[in-house]
């Protein structure tokens, strides 16, 4: 069965205007959501990533390592979380990703896993 990422892309400063109540509200019903996932036996691993506030880019490039502490002005978006499901296609996965909740305030990026170089195309 093929493998696919819920990608929830949103704005990065989306979270610092809801109250905690909102906060706790949103939080919940992804939780939910996970936990339908997981008793059909789609969800693989779900995730909610902090803030860029706290993340940390790396790069290499001929030899140099640049380290970028977050935040990071230029981003209009942000990796928020993401849930990794088993689906029968991508067509299932595009319908899981319109139930998501956070498909209301944020986008939901569907996404097959695969690998990065397919050494049948060489």
């Amino acid at each position: 069965m093929p493998t696919y990422m819920l990608l929830i892309i949103e704005p990065p400063a989306q979270r610092a205007t809801r109250t905690e109540a909102q906060g706790r509200a949103v939080y919940a019903r992804m939780q939910d959501f996970g936990e339908g996932l997981r008793k059909q036996g789609k969800l693989l691993a779900v995730e909610s990533l902090a803030s860029q506030a706290s993340a940390v880019r790396v790069s290499l490039a001929d030899g140099d390592s640049r380290v970028l502490d977050g935040p990071f002005s230029e981003a209009k978006e942000m990796v928020g979380g993401f849930f990794m499901i088993d689906c029968a296609d991508q067509s299932e996965a595009v319908i899981i990703a319109q139930q998501c909740p956070a498909a209301e305030w944020a986008t939901v990026e569907v996404r097959s896993l695969a690998p990065c170089f397919d050494e049948s195309s060489a």
